[in-house]
């Protein structure tokens, strides 16, 4: 009973000490958007989510003072000062090409962002001239992502047919990681296929600090010990979630992120429960391929975020989704064999109904937890 117990308290340690973290998480994707107005100027426009202001004045608390931040137009100076300090167009040797801020703002496109555009002037400054933003990548965070666009946005009649068709390089969108080199004004950004690594990327990412779908997966496969139910729990899973993850990246289909975010809670708390009443795994996989069309719809919204390219949607799609089912793999790979583990260690071989239980009631406090406090 004691190890019983020991194995429960570090399970739901796991469950809520992760609920935590998902609650801090916040996406760690803004953008810019390049735009050439002749003889040497360019315009600047720099997105975040409108969450990234809590960073933002947390990084220049000591600076702040006695300054009244309820002041007409003090927030938006600080906004527009600590993005200008951020982001640079610069030569090969350095030089910075001086800019102002025009305005700080939300943006119009997108309710949930802010947007800062700013002037920058090298037509003084010599050599081909590249983008730097990784000093706001620094301030974002290790798991900060930019996504970089060249030319107004949707203007696509300079681009030629291989162009258009993703086969040749082409002035567009690049997602740029911390550590990647500064990109090249002069120069065509990557092809949708050169881009796909890093939307794989992103998908794993997505399942790695996703709590809430490793949750439904652990929950769902708790009372799991031979391998085919797995396989058909997995594979339900993948089939309807890759849907609804394309319909809505497509934005063929589109459901307020509130009430995914309710329904996948309410999924969580679901198989949580279920797991009190029955111990048969072969049928589940009707459970996940239900459920699966609702976590898709999340999943979707970790890609729509990063902003798919239109020339890319193909291989993003792809790329993405694979990263997902991998890091899902990944996620069930690791429970199920030690679940198996735990068995042959402490129960000799059979599944523990009060183990079971435990982790199935912290799962379902945390599906609960969810429901009223979305994660961020």
């Amino acid at each position: 009973m004691a190890r019983l117990r020991l194995l429960a308290i570090a399970f739901a340690l796991v469950i809520f000490g992760g609920e935590r973290a998902a609650r801090a998480h916040t996406a760690d994707i803004s953008s810019s958007r390049i735009v050439s107005e002749g003889n040497g100027r360019y315009r600047v426009e720099v997105g975040f989510l409108g969450s990234d202001i809590e960073r933002i004045f947390a990084a220049n608390k000591a600076t702040l003072g006695d300054v009244d931040l309820t002041e007409p137009g003090v927030i938006e100076g600080m906004i527009g000062k600590f993005i200008q300090q951020r982001v640079d167009l610069q030569n090969e040797a350095g030089r910075t090409c001086p800019g102002t801020v025009e305005s700080v703002g939300e943006d119009p496109a997108n309710p949930y962002d802010q947007k800062v555009v700013l002037h920058v002037d090298c037509s003084g400054v010599s050599g081909q001239i590249f983008y730097n933003p990784f000093r706001l990548l620094e301030a974002q965070g290790p798991r900060a992502k930019h996504l970089v666009g060249i030319g107004e946005k949707g203007d696509d009649s300079q681009l030629t047919e291989a162009q258009k068709a993703g086969r040749e390089p082409a002035p567009g969108q690049v997602m740029i990681f911390p550590g990647d080199a500064p990109i090249d004004l002069s120069k065509p950004l990557l092809t949708p296929w050169q881009m796909a690594p890093k939307f794989f990327a992103a998908g794993v990412e997505h399942i790695v600090t996703g709590y809430d779908h490793i949750c439904f997966l652990i929950a769902v496969v708790l009372w799991a010990t031979r391998a085919w139910p797995v396989v058909k729990i997995v594979t339900a899973f993948t089939v309807s979630h890759s849907i609804t993850l394309s319909l809505a990246a497509l934005q063929i289909v589109e459901i307020p992120s509130r009430w995914t975010e309710i329904a996948i809670a309410l999924s969580i708390v679901y198989v949580a429960l279920e797991n009190f009443f029955t111990r048969k795994v072969d049928g589940r996989w009707r459970d996940t391929f239900f459920f699966g069309f609702v976590h898709g719809f999340g999943f979707a919204s970790g890609l729509v975020e990063m902003g798919v390219p239109q020339r890319a949607i193909a291989p993003a799609l792809a790329s993405f989704n694979i990263g997902v089912e991998v890091g899902q793999i990944g996620v069930v790979l690791i429970v199920v064999p030690l679940l198996v583990l735990i068995d042959k260690l402490f129960f000799k071989g059979e599944r523990n109904l009060r183990l079971v239980q435990i982790c199935s009631g912290a799962v379902a406090c945390a599906g609960v937890y969810w429901l009223f406090f979305p994660m961020a």
